[in-house]
């Protein structure tokens, strides 16, 4: 399984996840918008309401002469059986069961009509023995309500619009947290399993010799020879799991001190002799005295033994681990006379699950955890890891580390 589909799973739950959000603050923008539209249509209606009530009232009791009304206002006064009517009066208007009415009980009343198709509002009241009936025309007021919809409706659209984009970026940055938490889970349980593995191998091997050597009776000091590596690889098991413990928590501060370099390579030549000679390939270590490094001894000594491992596992004949230092940086390379590096992975090398094109046979280059845990390390120690191809050919993989 790639890293891309490993990280697939997640990924579709991380963007679920975002498109949630994202369209839970437009729904909410949405709900708000519709409120606030309702509130302003309502507060509108009602301003016109009152204008329109001033309005014909002010006409109405100021009236002198029906010929000469306000803009948009028709009036209609009644004298007995006498009746004047402002010019240009609506076809169906005045409204005379209205008059009819206020004539007989002197009430004032007031009502929207709807004549072919038009809507006026019509308010009919006493003024003093004569009944008088105002006539105003809705159309102005509609008109304006159309313009305040259209207005909401676009800022409604537009405030979608950006509230969308906005729930979109809120989303991502509420997200990021839950995914570097289930990338760092996975890269931790990734790690454990690769490093892991070697060590509680070696411990069962050497469980299974001890059984072994106790039901042939062997002497004290054999079984005991045997009892004393379980306990160092024990206690390598019990490092491993606090480095990356330390590397897995953001909070965790790497312990600095003094490690004798040469000494964490004997100890990874030594730990990876064995498997080497059962391959065929010989290890060595070149070292021209002891070095000294500031760095945390378990961290430097997982990158040993990764970089151990890759070349045991492609090399032919020989694996050599050569260690120097200057002023200012201490290196190690170990060169192998495998089968060089592949120009398609080199741009990838040292991320995790790098893989060369082509199969698992011996011979072809892969790449897994083990160099990118080099990479990952070097960085912790301010160093850097990088990789050529020898002249005599195969690879050299140099880890790279601040001189103490």
């Amino acid at each position: 399984m790639t890293a891309r589909q490993a990280r697939s799973p997640d990924a579709a739950m991380l963007r679920r996840a975002q498109l949630r959000l994202g369209l839970q603050t437009a729904a909410a923008v949405a709900v708000a918008m519709l409120l606030l539209a309702a509130v302003t249509l309502l507060a509108v209606v009602h301003n016109q309401h009152r204008a329109q009530d001033e309005l014909l009232s002010t006409a109405t009791a100021r009236i002198d002469d029906v010929s000469d009304p306000p803009a948009g206002v028709w009036l209609v006064v009644r004298s007995g059986d006498r009746e004047q009517v402002s010019p240009g009066m609506p076809r169906g208007l005045p409204d005379e069961e209205t008059l009819r009415r206020t004539s007989q009980d002197r009430a004032t009343r007031s009502a929207d009509v709807v004549v072919e198709g038009r809507e006026f509002y019509v308010r009919t009241q006493p003024h003093g023995a004569d009944v008088v009936q105002a006539v105003l025309s809705l159309r102005d007021a509609h008109a304006e309500r159309i313009r305040i919809i259209q207005a909401l409706v676009i800022a409604g659209g537009a405030g979608l619009v950006l509230a969308g984009l906005a729930g979109a970026w809120l989303g991502r940055r509420a997200v990021a947290p839950l995914a570097e938490a289930l990338a760092l889970q996975r890269r931790f349980v990734a790690d454990a399993s690769h490093e892991l593995r070697t060590p509680l191998t070696l411990l069962s091997t050497r469980a299974q010799l001890v059984r072994r050597r106790l039901g042939r009776d062997a002497g004290p000091d054999r079984i005991r020879s045997d009892v004393d590596g379980l306990v160092a690889d024990a206690d390598r098991l019990a490092t491993i799991l606090e480095d990356l413990l330390l590397t897995a928590d953001p909070r965790g501060e790497m312990p600095l001190r003094p490690v004798a370099l040469t000494e964490l390579a004997e100890q990874a030549v030594s730990a990876a002799r064995p498997a080497a000679e059962r391959q065929g390939v010989s290890v060595r270590l070149e070292a021209p005295g002891p070095i000294e490094v500031i760095g945390f001894d378990a961290g430097l000594l997982r990158a040993l033994n990764a970089l151990l491992d890759n070349a045991v596992r492609h090399a032919r004949v020989d694996v050599r681990v050569e260690l120097s230092t200057d002023t200012r940086s201490t290196m190690v390379e170990v060169v192998d006379d495998g089968p060089g590096i592949d120009p398609a992975i080199l741009p990838t090398l040292f991320k995790r699950f790098s893989s060369a094109p082509g199969g698992t046979e011996r011979g072809t280059r892969r790449y897994g955890l083990g160099l990118a845990l080099v990479s990952e390390i070097a960085a912790r120690h301010g160093g850097s890891v990088s990789a050529r191809r020898p002249d005599a050919g195969g690879t050299a993989l140099r880890l790279v580390l601040p001189a103490r």
